[in-house]
């Protein structure tokens, strides 16, 4: 598929030539009404994937701050969960069925009815979240004692832990609330084609929580809690500053704040339509790591911390590319919904899923080839010991194998409530779920917390699967675009550009550790394996990738090179 970029001010277009079945693709032509022009996600996933980027090594710094504090144990099991409960409703509501259904419908007002009637719909949004999650947060914060029996079970036989865990929950729970709405503002930023400050706002998030590592976990202390409740402090205060930050650029788009509510208006009717199937239906991913943190809290202090680690360490390329892709990639299709673009939308889940799984599929095969050194050298600090990261790294390994498939389901998934289809998602979250407790109820004996990190990646593998089987169904065939083969060319790469890094790093490592003496040996051994083995690991791939034919490679290449200011002409136009 030949591939282009025209860019203006207002838009990025994208086309295509006609796949091999050109009688196919003129059916999709007169589908479409229109040529087989299209938007490209490419340019604005760049634009969110730079700011996603700094989000990302942020949450970075700010997992090894508290690595750095509290190492795994009983105290960051207990954060853990605590913010594990607010979390969980937040990805299953505010930040997932929530957008899903909200960004296809403003979309739809939007070039139908204009951009008043689009406003006037998010301020009836943001009255209702303020009533509907406010009524949760406050239930929430009276009944933060049984959330927390239900969720660690394990808890209540040390009831100073389980005392901190409730008291952090209660301070966290309005989170929900306030991440609702940043949700909401974000959907409409997005479909408004500015989507840097909404991707950069979780950035105050993670500085609010490194802040308060050094400055209100030893006020907490001082005054007789444990000292980590201070982070969840922090935790509160960032998720505000994540929203609040958002604000001027929601002014400059002609938004005036404002309370309102009609239960009888379409749009709004069209949303909690969706909303509560679709609630349930992006809900598998979270469900299924809420389940593993009960079952992970039977297996002894620490379990609990080192699947979190793993698997905020596998989120940061599923969030700085993945997310970013799928975020890009939602008002396109929402947009292509709206006028019964069938082909259009075809052909973008096409473009959206190749191109991150390139880039996931990659970060998987070196993630799986370097997870010793990566968390050794990120983590292996203060009170995170090596037995840590022995631990840590069995969890990050069993995750990274549903790395691709986490980001399908998020590029996927929104295209079914943009065509107001939620029961899919729905039966395929369902499915999900089931194999995922299945699979963890039968892998946590033999191989114990890390048994159910690979249950939950192979439950995201059934999840993306039924999806993508569906859409074909829904949209007619994909077999023109050849995904499967071109992510089979993919995986191939990638396995070649990890064997060689995997091969190349002990070497590097045991070079590096015969010139180096001292305190900082270790780190700086470390370091030069990390730099060497990829300096050979990524010719690799991309050499691999130019000779099996992978255009992927040049799309994720530009990608790249645009989030660090080097585009050049040539990619503009091709």
């Amino acid at each position: 598929m030949e591939y282009f970029q025209v860019s203006d001010n207002q838009s990025q277009i994208s086309q295509t030539a006609n796949p091999p079945n050109s009688s196919a693709s003129s059916g999709q032509a007169d589908e479409a009404g229109s040529s087989t022009k299209r938007v490209s996600v490419a340019r604005p996933a760049t634009i969110m994937g730079i700011a996603t980027f700094l989000s990302r090594i942020a949450g970075l710094i700010r997992e090894q701050a508290f690595a750095f504090f509290f190492g795994a144990g009983v105290w960051t099991d207990a954060f853990n969960v605590a913010f594990r409960i607010p979390n969980l409703l937040r990805d299953l509501f505010a930040e997932g069925a929530m957008s899903a259904a909200f960004v296809p419908t403003f979309n739809a007002v939007l070039k139908n009815e204009g951009k008043e009637q689009a406003f006037r719909l998010l301020r009836l949004v943001l009255t209702a979240l303020l009533i509907c999650v406010g009524l949760l947060t406050i239930t929430g914060i009276i009944f933060a004692p049984e959330l927390v029996s239900l969720l660690a079970p394990k808890f209540l036989e040390n009831p100073e832990k389980f005392a901190a865990t409730v008291l952090m929950t209660r301070i966290m729970f309005p989170f929900l609330l306030v991440i609702a709405w940043a949700a909401a503002v974000m959907g409409t930023l997005n479909s408004l084609s500015e989507f840097f400050v909404p991707a950069i706002a979780p950035v105050f998030l993670n500085l609010a929580m490194i802040a308060a590592g050094f400055s209100l976990c030893p006020l907490a202390s001082k005054f007789g809690y444990p000292a980590v409740v201070g982070m969840a402090v922090g935790a509160m205060a960032g998720g505000f500053l994540q929203l609040v930050v958002q604000f001027p650029a929601l002014r400059r788009t002609g938004f005036r704040f404002g309370l309102t509510f009609d239960r009888r208006d379409p749009g709004l009717r069209s949303i909690m339509k969706l909303i509560v199937p679709g609630t349930i239906g992006l809900a598998a991913t979270q469900i299924n790591v809420a389940i593993s943190t009960i079952l992970s809290t039977t297996q002894g202090d620490g379990a609990v911390s080192w699947l979190s680690y793993a698997f905020r360490l596998m989120q940061l390329p599923l969030g700085i590319f993945g997310v970013a892709v799928a975020q890009a990639t939602l008002p396109v299709i929402s947009r292509q919904a709206a006028s019964q673009d069938h082909s259009g939308m075809r052909s973008t889940l096409a473009e959206s899923l190749k191109l991150t799984g390139f880039i996931n599929i990659a970060a998987t095969a070196a993630l799986v080839a370097l997870a010793e050194p990566i968390i050794r050298l990120l983590f292996e600090h203060g009170r995170f010991t090596p037995a840590d990261t022995a631990a840590t790294v069995l969890a990050l390994r069993a995750y990274a194998v549903g790395l691709f498939f986490f980001s399908a389901i998020k590029v996927l998934g929104p295209a079914f409530y943009a065509l107001k289809d939620a029961r899919t998602p729905l039966l395929a979250s369902v499915l999900s779920v089931a194999v995922n407790i299945f699979l963890n109820l039968a892998l946590i004996r033999p191989f114990g917390y890390w048994g159910l990190a690979f249950g939950s990646s192979i439950a995201a593998g059934v999840n993306a699967g039924v999806l993508w089987w569906k859409i074909g169904k829904k949209l007619g065939s994909f077999s023109d675009y050849r995904v499967a083969t071109s992510l089979g060319k993919i995986l191939l790469a990638a396995v070649l550009s990890a064997l060689s890094m995997h091969t190349l790093f002990p070497t590097l490592h045991l070079y590096a550790s015969s010139h180096f003496s001292g305190r900082w040996a270790g780190a700086a051994s470390d370091i030069s394996g990390m730099i060497g083995a990829p300096l050979l690991g990524l010719p690799i791939l991309f050499l691999a990738a130019s000779i099996l034919g992978i255009p992927e490679a040049r799309r994720a290449r530009d990608m790249i090179a645009r989030r660090f200011g080097k585009t050049e002409g040539k990619n503009e136009k091709r």
